[in-house]
């Protein structure tokens, strides 16, 4: 079919090339970062084994920028570049805070950013932006907006509901960010089963591509390449992190694909593991405070697991396999659907 070769040989151009980008450009941003000296300084309250990572560099998320400008670039002077440009805007705003986040961090001397409510309401900001610029994009949207599973819903929901994602998505891969290569590589399922639907959806119709899901598929594989690429360095032991600048982005790039492929409520599938570190949290926090008691033994959830005994890989491994079987039921229920 002449779309679906046509999306799907874009979306693996995107890949190789954002993978290529990220595996060259990764050595010469970490000497950057440390001339810069812009480097991660373990939490007070940490497991003692983090104590070690202090002093390598972070913003490592600065290579997560590449994916929404090749998709840009990609789609210059076509119907598709002004939800690229929607993407571009969700991407580097989210990055761009998380950016003034570890800039705060790093100048103050210690892992004492910009406020929690700060870094929500900025983020809502830029997800607002991108959503409106997504809707006047496509009649797709006009009065009524399809959800996977569900069929056409009212525009209002889908702006509170995407809205709701896009926050609670961004925050959820930042809480997760905690040990090397866990964020990166538990994101790598979630965004292949997207790009899936975003090329599936190019099946249904023989010469024309859908704008949101072409898109959404090109997102996707630029993002799975230069998270791979950015892999390289940030495995175990990890040479440079992520830093907000990158979890912020890589979350933002999550929920933006979701949202144009319809596929909100899957993320909660999908993104489990996500999930379940956010859940972690809000329950210790709720537990501590209204009966001082601790729930787990440290949230995020990862650092639970490693305070039981549990090695970095061992723990970064299991939710690796736990993001990709959440996935694969997932990638099941859609390929059924």
């Amino acid at each position: 079919m002449i779309a679906l070769k046509f999306a799907s040989g874009h979306a693996v151009l995107a890949f190789v090339a954002t993978l290529v980008l990220a595996a060259v450009l990764g050595a010469p941003l970490i000497a950057l970062l440390r001339r810069l000296a812009y480097r991660q300084r373990a939490y007070e309250d940490a497991p003692a084994t983090h104590q070690q990572k202090t002093g390598t560099p972070t913003m490592g998320g600065f290579l997560f920028v590449l994916a929404p400008l090749v998709v840009l670039a990609m789609t210059l002077g076509s119907p598709a570049a002004w939800i690229a440009l929607a993407c571009a805007v969700l991407v580097l705003g989210s990055g761009a805070i998380g950016f003034l986040d570890d800039l705060w961090a790093i100048r103050r001397g210690r892992n004492r950013g910009l406020g929690a409510r700060i870094k929500f309401a900025a983020t809502a900001v830029v997800g607002v932006a991108f959503l409106v610029l997504v809707a006047q994009t496509s009649n797709v949207y006009d009065g009524a907006t399809p959800l996977l599973f569900i069929g056409r819903v009212p525009i209002w929901l889908w702006y509170a509901l995407s809205l709701a994602v896009i926050v609670a998505t961004t925050h959820a891969v930042n809480l997760t960010d905690g040990l090397d290569g866990l964020a990166a590589g538990t994101v790598v399922p979630p965004f292949a089963v997207l790009g899936f639907i975003g090329v599936r959806e190019c099946i249904f119709d023989v010469f024309h591509v859908p704008i949101a899901e072409y898109v959404a598929c090109l997102s996707a594989a630029a993002m799975l390449g230069a998270v791979l690429g950015f892999l390289i360095y940030n495995r175990h032991p990890a040479k440079i992190f992520m830093g907000d600048t990158g979890s912020l982005a890589l979350g933002a790039a999550l929920a933006g694909v979701a949202i144009l492929t319809g596929a909100q409520l899957l993320l909660l599938l999908i993104g489990a593991v996500f999930v379940a570190e956010t859940l972690s949290v809000i329950i210790q926090v709720t537990s501590f405070k209204r009966t001082g008691k601790r729930v787990f033994r440290m949230s995020p959830l990862h650092h639970h697991f490693e305070l039981g005994g549990w090695s970095e890989t061992k723990v970064t491994g299991r939710f690796w396999l736990a993001s990709l079987v959440c996935s694969f039921i997932g990638f099941v229920i859609v390929v059924r659907a």
